[in-house]
């Protein structure tokens, strides 16, 4: 007797003689097989396929009701296509037709009536081995797909680190404490939803803005620090900070820095068409762009830099006011003007002003991954909640 390698197999059995099941159930229980399941109804076997959940059919190929062939098509469809099952066709008609049949639609086996009782036990051992072969192939794929994305969530977090410290090191050039790129990073994505952009886009858009200013790494400290008015000569130097920036992220291939090369090299285009550095008009500018030449204009006037002390934040907002329709897009600008924007741009400003501000290391680990977004409590898809 060949004795079962998986006796806890789940096996059905679907046969309309009840005489072929009853030897076939006490071959397999001999065998070692505890979870076999007889059904001599094939419409109720079809009906109760998910419930039963087996790793083998038994199916008999002739029945009068629904023919095996109908059975393994409908049963089929119900198994994902990437998953072995295996099923041994049982059937009276020995004739190479008839196994040509069988196994054209999709049976692993075919076993001709009256039953070698040790052959079909080798076949049934052989299937379920095969099936746990397959299982075990299956595991050790999925296995290796959450080590991939394991690794490449990793690889990412160290790419978004290695991108927040290189715009740290651009901001700590003109602000010492790093954290303007942060709150213009959340201040974007706020804005981004307000308008309506969903959650993924405003999210890549707080990572990418903080980049806006990565291009001041090329530029002069005795342009950047400078206290006073700038030259002609040195305003253009300064102008190149967008281009810089721009060539600094050329080239990228994920979403997150194309996303950030568009803003680094046009934060500074105005509506009007009068921006730089390539002066271009109205809907010309990407939307992200738009949005960041209003975070960043507000979160700059509400801090102190070398050049000028910090605005009051009514003094702020009316300027915002003020150059809609010719610094700013009117629809972003036209956001500050509600009530409930102000205050949740306020107050995403001020979450930013911890003590551990003056870490450098400290203001690295929140770049690159910020605390919960303000954003995300208040405002959703072009309505504040």
């Amino acid at each position: 007797m060949i004795t079962a390698t998986h006796p806890d197999a789940c096996i059905l059995i679907v046969d309309d003689e009840p005489p072929n099941v009853k030897v076939l159930q006490r071959v397999l229980a001999v065998a070692g097989y505890r979870r076999v399941t007889a059904i001599t109804a094939p419409r109720e076997a079809i009906a109760r396929f998910a419930e039963i959940k087996p790793d083998l059919l038994l199916l008999d190929l002739h029945m009068p009701e629904i023919d095996g062939m109908a059975v393994m098509e409908r049963l089929r469809a119900q198994l994902p296509s990437s998953e072995f099952f295996p099923i041994l066709m049982l059937s009276g008609d020995a004739s190479p037709l008839a196994c040509q049949r069988a196994l054209g639609m999709g049976a692993s086996d075919f076993v001709a009536k009256p039953f070698d009782m040790h052959e079909v036990l080798i076949r049934i051992r052989n299937l379920l081995e095969t099936r746990s072969l397959h299982r075990q192939v299956a595991e050790h794929n999925q296995h290796l797909e959450r080590k991939v994305q394991e690794r490449t969530a990793e690889l990412d977090t160290a790419q978004l680190d290695t991108i927040a410290r290189l715009a740290l090191a651009a901001e700590f050039r003109d602000d010492e404490t790093g954290r303007h790129t942060q709150r213009v990073g959340a201040l974007a994505e706020l804005l981004a939803l307000a308008l309506g952009w969903n959650d993924g886009e405003a999210g890549l858009l707080r990572l990418a803005a903080p980049l806006h200013d990565v291009g001041k790494i090329g530029i002069p400290d005795s342009i950047l620090l400078k206290s006073g008015v700038l030259t002609v000569s040195e305003r253009k130097t300064m102008e190149g900070h967008t281009t810089i920036g721009a060539r600094i992220l050329s080239g990228g291939r994920s979403s997150f820095i194309q996303l950030a090369e568009k803003v680094a090299l046009s934060h500074h285009e105005r509506w009007d068409g009068q921006g730089y550095p390539e002066r271009r008009l109205g809907p010309a500018i990407p939307p992200a762009a738009r949005i960041v030449a209003v975070a960043d204009f507000f979160d700059a006037t509400m801090h102190d830099r070398v050049y000028r002390k910090a605005w009051p934040v009514g003094q702020v907002l009316a300027a915002i006011a003020a150059m809609s329709g010719t610094a700013f897009d009117p629809v972003v600008a036209d956001l500050c003007t509600r009530p409930e924007v102000q205050e949740a741009m306020l107050v995403t400003t001020r979450a930013f002003s911890s003590a551990d501000a003056s870490s450098p290391e400290g203001v690295v680990i929140r770049a690159a991954s910020y605390p919960p977004s303000l954003s995300e409590r208040r405002v959703r898809r072009g309505r504040l909640v």
